[in-house]
């Protein structure tokens, strides 16, 4: 059976081994040492990110030593300042690496100063370095974005603009037949679910039970849960699924590609849907129905989040639905939540309430 994520991990860990090739001893023992406790999309990440750092220290702060990459070491490592990395996130601003420009972001920068708390970490308890100095350096400065969602009457539009095409032109006029029954069963599954993209496209056919409207999604960091769909997500589903065997049963050209049986969302191609695919698909149904908002997969997610926040006002209920281990992170990405109960007491406190005036005056009148 074609298993999405055991693929992606074996390409993960591939790449993982070519950027260690360039990157110092250290680096090769803090990814072996993290490796039990994390994902090697994690790894890839913290590697990324630290081989950015790297490249800074040969530039700048060892930059008369003449080093490589490669030749940084642990005590290396150990000279680092709380103000070299303050000096380093500066830099992230805008730099160079390979030749290519590079400007962070607010978020992107807090992701690297967070791959750098790991790697100091690991080293100082393994006793490598004498102090951990990114305990002295505050996280960056996060500003809240407004949350983009879909509003009602914006989700039913996205569904008909899927189900007819009536508004889309040239070639993605003429590939909306053969895509529309599938493209509307996946963004029902978004809308209906608020699954990650990883997680729709590493849907199996296996992984979906008809009987009590379930479905098995691997989520982020490797663990497996069964969450549930509407009848109406169902009847897409069902739909898609029926359609899809009929095309390869009937010989049709979409058919005939199709090699990838197990995966349920088939690409044109014949594959199993890529997450890059997904966000053209969802962006092209998008850009002719909600013009004014960028639209995403991970917006319906925050969509279907909200919505489902509005029917049971019950933010752990959404945590858990979403995967989200920590509450806080589905309180920064719903924020939208804490518009509703801002608007819900609005009119609890009353400047001049008569009957609490007139209750206050009879107790002084009893005494």
């Amino acid at each position: 059976m074609s298993n999405y994520f055991d693929e992606r991990n074996e390409k993960t860990l591939a790449a993982i081994e070519d950027i260690l090739d360039t990157m110092p001893e250290f680096a090769r023992e803090f990814n072996v040492g993290i490796s039990m406790r994390t994902m090697p999309l994690t790894r890839l990440g913290y590697l990324r990110d630290i081989r950015v750092f790297c490249d800074y220290l040969t530039k700048r702060k060892f930059k008369h030593d003449n080093l490589m990459i490669i030749d940084l070491t642990v005590n290396h490592l150990a000279k680092i300042t709380p103000t070299d990395i303050e000096a380093f996130i500066d830099y992230l601003s805008s730099y160079t690496v390979d030749g290519k420009k590079h400007s962070c972001k607010e978020h992107a920068k807090e992701r690297k100063v967070s791959s750098l708390r790991a790697l100091f970490k690991y080293f100082y308890k393994r006793e490598k370095i004498d102090h951990d100095v990114m305990t002295k350096v505050d996280t960056p400065k996060i500003h809240l974005k407004p949350i983009v969602r879909l509003d009602v009457n914006e989700v039913a539009d996205i569904l008909d603009e899927a189900e007819t095409g009536d508004n889309l032109v040239g070639r993605q006029k003429s590939f909306h037949d053969a895509t529309a029954v599938r493209d509307e069963a996946m963004l029902s599954l978004f809308l209906g679910t608020g699954i990650r993209i990883s997680e729709c496209v590493g849907l199996n056919r296996t992984d979906v039970n008809f009987e009590d409207n379930s479905f098995m999604v691997t989520r982020k960091g490797g663990n497996t849960s069964v969450l549930y769909f509407s009848e109406e997500v169902a009847d897409a589903l069902r739909k898609y699924i029926d359609w899809l065997d009929g095309q390869i049963a009937e010989g049709t050209p979409f058919g005939k590609r199709v090699h990838d049986p197990d995966a349920l969302f088939i690409s044109g191609k014949g594959g199993r849907m890529t997450p890059r695919a997904v966000q053209l698909m969802v962006k092209k149904y998008a850009k002719v129905t909600t013009p004014f908002k960028k639209i995403t997969p991970h917006k319906l997610r925050s969509t279907y989040g909200t919505n489902l926040y509005h029917e049971t006002h019950d933010i752990f209920v959404v945590a858990d639905v979403l995967g989200h281990k920590d509450v806080n992170t589905t309180r920064k990405h719903y924020a939208a939540m804490s518009d509703d109960i801002r608007r819900d007491v609005v009119n609890k406190v009353k400047l001049r309430d008569k009957d609490k005036i007139d209750a206050n005056k009879d107790g002084d009148d009893d005494e």
